[in-house]
């Protein structure tokens, strides 16, 4: 698969921007590719379009199908493994977050309840719980918001991102209408 330059650009950010997010330069880019290509790829296409071994291809394939962001696909009367993202980017963007949440926020809400159950050995151990009682009251808050968002249909969240700071101004007039009645 020949690259043009808008997708080399393309492909080279999101390498980049793997890094960040915890993934290595070479998984975001495998990514990227797959994410553009009009059809499922094997792990020989990737490696010759990037300019991967195959072995750092089929380590980064792991690692995208860990995260539930590339499908297996076989094709009738090829043995090869291909593989592809999914079409929605709705999809993709739960896909993140229920895995971000699974190995970021999940840990975090089970150590803070964890080590809430233990008593405090004094005042700067209860001043510490404290505060860490706030932390895990906010994290909770935050995940059943965001698991009520999970179950929206797309169009319907779509709607509501749109909304922005207009949400504030509604729930600003509803607490209003509250006060008066």
């Amino acid at each position: 698969m020949a690259l043009t330059p808008q997708n080399e650009r393309f492909i080279l950010h999101f390498g980049e921007m793997g890094s960040r997010w915890g993934v290595n330069r070479t998984v975001g880019q495998i990514y990227a590719l797959l994410f553009l290509s009009p059809k499922p790829l094997n792990a020989d296409d990737i490696a010759e379009t990037l300019g991967f071994s195959r072995s750092n291809v089929s380590l980064g394939l792991k690692e995208l199908q860990s995260w539930r962001l590339v499908k297996l696909i076989h094709q009738v009367g090829d043995r090869r493994d291909y593989f592809e993202t999914p079409k929605d980017v709705w999809e993709i963007f739960r896909i993140l977050m229920e895995e971000k949440r699974k190995r970021e926020i999940d840990p975090t809400l089970s150590l803070l309840r964890d080590t809430l159950l233990e008593p405090p050995s004094g005042p700067d151990e209860a001043y510490a719980q404290q505060r860490m009682n706030e932390m895990l009251e906010l994290i909770e808050l935050s995940t059943g918001w965001f698991d009520e968002v999970q179950r929206l249909p797309p169009e319907t969240l779509q709607n509501l991102m749109k909304l922005g700071s207009k949400v504030q101004k509604v729930l600003g007039f509803a607490g209003k209408l509250r006060g008066k009645a």
